[in-house]
């Protein structure tokens, strides 16, 4: 049986869904975001670590809505309403990475079984935000099984207006060896960016799939012809699926060794500017966007190696 526990660690709050036997673990803290703060498969490390107290700095598997990435010097017009969002990348001037990122979800719903653990957090916003002044009700639901981690985000506009948005997720993930991994997407684009880090046009994206990430320094998006995204390393691969009709892609290697930031996006970097995958919310409508990470772990390869080879010698 799959089981929850509720920590509380130095005023923050986790979720934490386990196997039965505890060798997969899922750890969500409620009042950052209600972001995936850690991830072990098949006792194999998914997630980077970062410390909870970086978070402000890193965006570690932050949820992103209403807009993913950056908003220019975080102003737009959307219907001939001007808007200034705070601009919380006081470096380059932008509205960064949204703004459920630091709010606290709670949790409305649970449903534990044999196969899976899933849980499903809440956080209403009643139109209070400066630069974004539309009521919304966002849910995140995380399922845990022995396939892998899914994160269901489920949008409903509660107000009177339509609104502007995009969704994206954050996560980080660790490697053994980054350089001898990989990342597969098919885009025959990379986007260029300005001194804002702002897209300023786009670029023939001429790389051999599967990308080898050996000595790669990244922090660059792309849109993407198809829903999926492939990372192999030398002790799991995983496989996103995205539900979006559209898809779009941004990796980032950050300081810390061996890691990647993989982040798979409904839409563009100012895409309340640029239009790039931007869509719209009408009033009562839900929006619903599913991300399904397949996991294959080198211990699953070697327990289904075995198990045929004591099928075949039987």
């Amino acid at each position: 049986m799959y089981t929850l526990k509720e920590i509380e660690t130095e005023g923050l709050y986790y979720l934490e869904l386990a196997s039965s036997n505890r060798e997969s673990k899922a750890q969500i803290c409620l009042n950052q975001g209600g972001r995936l703060s850690n991830l072990m498969f098949d006792n194999t490390k998914i997630l980077a670590d970062f410390d909870a107290s970086t978070y402000k700095d890193n965006y570690a598997s932050a949820i992103l809505f209403p807009f993913a990435n950056r908003i220019r010097d975080g102003e737009y017009t959307f219907k001939d309403s001007k808007h200034k969002l705070d601009c919380n990348e006081t470096d380059k001037n932008n509205a960064l990475h949204g703004l459920v990122y630091n709010k606290t979800f709670v949790l409305i719903n649970k449903e534990l079984t044999s196969d899976f653990a899933s849980v499903t957090l809440q956080y209403k916003n009643y139109g209070k935000v400066t630069g974004f002044p539309f009521k919304f009700h966002i849910e995140l639901t995380y399922t845990l099984s022995k396939h892998g981690i899914t994160l269901a985000i489920k949008v409903k506009n509660k107000g009177k207006k339509t609104f502007p948005f995009t969704l994206g997720w954050h996560p980080y993930f660790y490697s053994t060896d980054l350089d001898n991994s990989a990342i597969n997407f098919k885009s025959d684009k990379k986007y260029t960016f300005d001194n804002q880090q702002i897209i300023s046009g786009t670029t023939d994206l001429n790389v051999d799939m599967p990308f080898k990430l050996k000595d790669v320094k990244l922090d660059d998006g792309y849109p993407l012809e198809t829903n999926e995204i492939d990372f192999s390393t030398p002790e799991y691969d995983f496989n996103i699926r995205s539900t979006s009709k559209e898809n779009f892609l941004q990796l980032y290697t950050p300081d810390q060794r061996n890691t990647i930031a993989i982040e798979p996006m409904t839409g563009a970097a100012d895409n309340f500017n640029n239009k790039t995958g931007l869509q719209t919310l009408q009033p009562n409508d839900t929006y619903l966007v599913k991300w399904n990470m397949a996991i294959e772990t080198l211990n699953t390869k070697l327990n289904t190696n075995q198990l045929i080879h004591k099928l075949c010698n039987s």
